[in-house]
């Protein structure tokens, strides 16, 4: 493989010391002179009328600045890309914890005790809370009289907007093949229903944003959301404003996993501010973030497949119903894109068809939670296929060796792409795991479970610039979620330049600096490093001029490297960067700078992720120990192995609470696990030994041949604990999580 000066190192995080030192900003830490506070009040129930508000004895409390209600934001909706979610509650309420009327006061306890004070008469009304149930006729309407929703992106539709047809929001299909026909070929049948829970992301830092409205009209916004853009574009649509008039400002984000996309209660700040003419302050506690934030949807997915005796996976039909809740505007699309992986991504099933609803109901809306839609399809896909393997008397490894997508065959998702590696990223987990060995005592199982996800990219902007000292600065807009954006993008205009990585500096911009970029998420690891990249290389094509001008050199032969300017093959009589930049910098009377903007492509290239759990089962209470866990990849050029393992750990970590402990309860749309202590999350003492297996790749589409890797671990961690439980002790879990309560009923039965 080619080696690189900087790619392929380590590199510490520019922002490290802020943040450890409690420097780094965050957009609760935002302090405007005359700044007050805002509060929500929300709805106690699922559905209902609202017969009546009466705020006056609020806006009499001393101190409180602002109330508003439904009335004053009638009309408005704001959404990602379906426009559905109104400000306030208008006319009635759709879920627990739906926003009924906003308030602003001098203080936080102000502003509490004056929520208190609001009076709401409500009329109660027939609510749905089953996705299946709200799919027959005659189920209570979500939304009634089959009203029509403009979408942002006009993605949905041609004319930019959506029409549920009922309680559906979304039917996706995707197939391959004849489906009848390959069920009429198939010697076996086997059919098989799983379903997975509400799962908060669980960030350190919950939802805020402070909103200042200017004299001259200028908005000014401090939010912790990944995609600045978007949500300037979703304040504009929402207000009926252009978006020059709003400016998103750069601030921290203490995780995000997805989550942070919404535009959650920046647009109730905005109104209190130009009710109140000072400045608002709006910070959601943890009751209202597992609530009424936005978690992983819920799903109910039944895969039949047809098998041939000789073990093929012949034929497949697939269907996932999703619980949107509430509202479809917290998402990206009306549907999710990972249910494509529902009739088994990394597996050439000639006949297929995948369908996906996307419900309504009387629940907390969902959005995004790292890689969308998938870990709910890839635990139903894997446990189902470990199902078949059982039943056909197979070795569960072998079983998926035979049937996993090879070089030239179209996948399950019906997309066909270039250097697969499936194969031999299955093989490589199975020979770290001593798959098939004897194992170290009773109780003890392995699961395997195979995953893949294809490489994303959308619009990226950034800018380089270089001083007269050589010293670079990169002008981002993908705000840096804590995944390390940022010193990868350093290390791209190190590597191009030829400079040192500690030369190079990372200012996160606002949202007046360009005109688009899609933010933080699943393609920013390609496209936005690209960009970074591609900055670079136009300010080394302007200097390479220069150089060929100032020393006569010529200009295809101009390398930079290792901190010198020279000609390939003589490096002794180049010069040093900085001679290069400071002539440059004075010939062109200031920086040189580069931009770059990368365009949405549909990848060709995809990654597989194969995993094995091994875990302990105790037969006498049913509590499940993973003690270890080996995650191999197919990967391109690692930027940053430190990150890139980061990223892989906090994956498999993830995944593992949502296969034992994670998931909201909910009873009649009241979510009941309201603090992290009851909603479980992983803890030091639940991870087990993690081993990393990499399948060196060639042809990734990110810059220098790189993967993203972000999304890859996650997906098919909760089927292979799954697998392995039932390996331990024959009990099959198809409803996550993988509960001790659960396993021992089993163990009963």
């Amino acid at each position: 493989m080619t080696t690189y000066s900087v790619v392929g190192r380590p590199v510490t995080r520019q922002e490290g010391p802020d943040k450890v030192s409690g420097k780094f900003i965050y957009s609760a830490d935002i302090v405007l002179p005359g700044m007050i506070w805002g509060k929500v009040l929300r709805s106690p129930y699922p559905h209902a009328k609202i017969l009546h508000i009466d705020a006056s004895r609020a806006m009499s409390l001393p101190g409180v600045r602002a109330v508003i209600t439904g009335k004053d934001t009638a009309g408005m909706r704001v959404g990602r890309n379906v426009r559905d979610v109104p400000l306030l509650a208008e006319d009635k309420v759709r879920f627990v914890g739906e926003r009924v009327a906003a308030l602003a006061a001098d203080d936080p306890d102000t502003a509490e005790e004056a929520l208190t004070l609001i009076d709401v008469e409500y009329e109660e009304l027939p609510a749905v809370f089953d996705p299946i149930e709200a799919m027959e006729p005659g189920a209570p309407l979500v939304h009634e009289g089959s009203p029509s929703y403009e979408t942002s992106s006009g993605y949905e539709t041609s004319a930019g907007h959506i029409q549920p047809q009922g309680n559906i929001v979304d039917h996706s299909t995707w197939s391959n093949g004849d489906l009848e026909k390959g069920f009429r070929e198939s010697d076996f049948i086997f059919e098989h229903t799983f379903t997975t829970p509400w799962v908060h992301q669980a960030y350190m830092e919950p939802y805020a944003c402070v909103v200042d409205i200017e004299g001259s009209g200028r908005i000014q916004i401090w939010a912790n959301n990944k995609q600045p853009y978007s949500l300037r574009k979703q304040i504009a649509l929402a207000l009926g404003l252009p978006e020059d008039r709003i400016k998103i400002n750069p601030c921290g984000i203490g995780g995000d996993f997805g989550g942070k996309t919404p535009a959650m209660n920046v647009p109730l700040a905005y109104f209190l501010s130009l009710r109140s003419g000072q400045p608002v302050k709006m910070i959601m506690n943890y009751i209202e973030e597992l609530m009424a934030g936005n978690p992983r949807h819920p799903s109910i997915i039944t895969i039949k497949t047809g098998v041939k005796r000789d073990g093929r996976l012949w034929a497949r039909h697939s269907r996932v119903v999703y619980d949107g809740g509430a509202y479809a505007g917290y998402r990206g699309r009306a549907g999710l894109a990972g249910a494509r992986h529902a009739a088994g991504g990394p597996y050439h099933i000639p006949h297929f068809r995948i369908d996906s609803y996307m419900m309504y109901t009387n629940n907390v809306p969902c959005g995004s939670y790292r890689a969308p839609g998938q870990p709910q399809t890839v635990f139903a896909v894997e446990s189902h296929t470990d199902m078949i393997a059982h039943e056909l008397g197979r070795d569960p490894y072998e079983l998926r060796l035979q049937n996993v997508v090879r070089e030239g065959q179209v996948c399950a998702t019906g997309r066909r792409y270039k250097h697969v590696r499936g194969e031999e990223t299955l093989r490589a987990a199975a020979e770290a795991a001593n798959w098939g060995s004897p194992k170290a005592g009773p109780y003890i199982g392995r699961g395997i479970s195979l995953g893949q996800r294809p490489q994303e990219q959308g619009v990226f902007a950034a800018t380089v610039s270089i001083d007269e000292n050589a010293r670079a600065t990169l002008y981002s807009r993908v705000p840096d979620t804590g995944t390390g954006a940022h010193t990868v993008g350093r290390q791209m205009v190190a590597e191009d330049l030829g400079i040192p990585v500690e030369h190079v500096w990372v200012t996160q911009m606002d949202t007046d600096s360009a005109p688009f970029d899609a933010g933080a998420g699943s393609g920013s690891s390609v496209g936005g490093t690209y960009a970074a990249l591609g900055a670079a290389q136009e300010v080394r094509r302007k200097l390479t001029g220069l150089a060929a001008e100032f020393f006569g050199w010529p200009e295809e032969h101009i390398i930079f490297k290792e901190g010198r300017v020279f000609v390939e093959g003589d490096p002794g009589k180049g010069v040093p960067i900085q001679a290069l930049a400071a002539r440059a910098v004075a010939a062109a009377g200031g920086p040189i700078s580069g931009d770059m903007t990368t365009t949405a492509e549909e990848a060709e290239v995809t990654c597989f992720c194969a995993q094995v759990a091994e875990v302990e089962v105790d037969p006498e209470t049913g509590q499940v120990k993973v003690r270890k866990f080996i995650t191999a990849h197919d990967v391109g050029t690692i930027h940053n192995p430190l990150s890139h393992q980061g990223q892989i750990d906090g994956a498999v970590i993830q995944g593992l609470g949502y296969a034992l402990m994670e998931g909201l309860d909910s009873e009649e749309g009241r979510i009941s696990t309201l603090s992290l202590g009851e909603a479980k999350i992983p803890t030091i003492q639940d991870i087990p030994e993690l081993v990393t297996v990499l399948v060196e790749s060639p042809g990734g589409n990110g810059p220098y041949g790189a993967k993203s890797i972000g999304e890859q671990p996650i997906p098919p961690v909760a089927a292979a604990i799954a697998n392995a439980v039932y390996d331990a002790v024959g009990v099959r879990i198809q409803n996550l999580p993988i509960t001790a309560e659960k396993v021992l009923l089993g163990l009963k039965r």
